[in-house]
């Protein structure tokens, strides 16, 4: 097939889906000589856009796994401002060094829906958004080539259809889709940490407002920064984003969760790729 434009898109609080998505994408359109074209639907803004394709485009498009699946506030968004009108498309999800769990496949799901037909996928790792240890450093080195390698197959993939298969490509997960990954204490009890929100450290904020205007839910006021003034998705832009280290967690069950995370997924996870 030829393809004449390759699409980045991508959600990408803390820059590592941004860093993984605009790389596979760039290596498809220079395998494909098609134009690389790239959307960041990261900001509110952003997501107010309708996105529209056809039949001589390609998308990859990337987003954080959180709890397992796919961002349950992205789900408007991906369900109902992306259409795509026959293009061949790329889901590819990013996650913490546990593990993707479902987040690939409802991700592949949501696009076969929109009228895309994924041919190839990837789960890939980045360090975790609640920590500076799991995962720390990647996507590294490694993590590059791996992504240079599945870029050039799943171009050489393209390159080869003469239509777009009947069917999508199959991926690591389960159907039905299972629920979102729940964290829990020694003794098995869930531990919610949906209503935490981040605190500031007035002593150390500067007032720049980058937290504010980095919250990919626009729940920051920009006129104080302390105050969280809707939901929190703990994507940890505002406390990895400050250049004054000034945001931070101290919520307990957050707090638990985060040291629990560290110690059982220590090691180095693989990523997992599929054409």
């Amino acid at each position: 097939m030829r393809i004449k434009r390759v699409w980045a898109v991508y959600f990408s609080g803390t820059g590592t889906t941004e860093k993984t998505v605009r790389r596979i994408a760039a290596g498809m359109a220079q395998a494909l000589d098609a134009e690389l074209a790239v959307y960041d639907v990261t900001t509110p803004a952003a997501r107010q856009r309708e996105l529209r394709f056809n039949a001589e485009e390609l998308v990859v498009l990337g987003v954080p796994v959180y709890a397992g699946r796919v961002p349950n506030v992205l789900l408007p968004y991906l369900t109902k401002q992306l259409h795509g009108g026959g293009a061949l498309a790329v889901p590819v999800v990013l996650f913490g060094n546990r593990n993707f769990d479902d987040g690939l496949i409802e991700l592949r799901n949501i696009l076969t829906e929109d009228g895309f037909m994924p041919v190839a996928g990837g789960a890939f790792v980045g360090e975790h958004a609640f920590s500076r240890t799991l995962g720390t450093g990647r996507p590294n080195g490694d993590d590059l080539a791996e992504m240079d390698a599945f870029a050039r197959r799943a171009a050489e993939k393209v390159t080869a259809l003469t239509a777009a298969p009947a069917e999508p490509v199959a991926v690591r997960g389960e159907t039905p889709i299972r629920p979102y990954y729940t964290p829990r204490d020694r003794h098995g009890n869930p531990i919610n940490i949906l209503k935490v929100k981040p605190k500031t450290d007035m002593d150390r904020c500067g007032g720049c407002g980058l937290c504010a205007a980095r919250c990919p839910m626009g729940s920051i006021d920009p006129a104080d920064v302390s105050r969280v003034t809707g939901i929190c998705i703990k994507c940890c832009a505002c406390v990895k984003g400050c250049p004054a280290e000034a945001k931070y967690f101290d919520d307990a069950g957050y707090l638990y969760h985060k040291s629990e995370l560290e110690e059982v997924y220590a090691r180095p996870a693989a990523n997992e790729v599929f054409l």
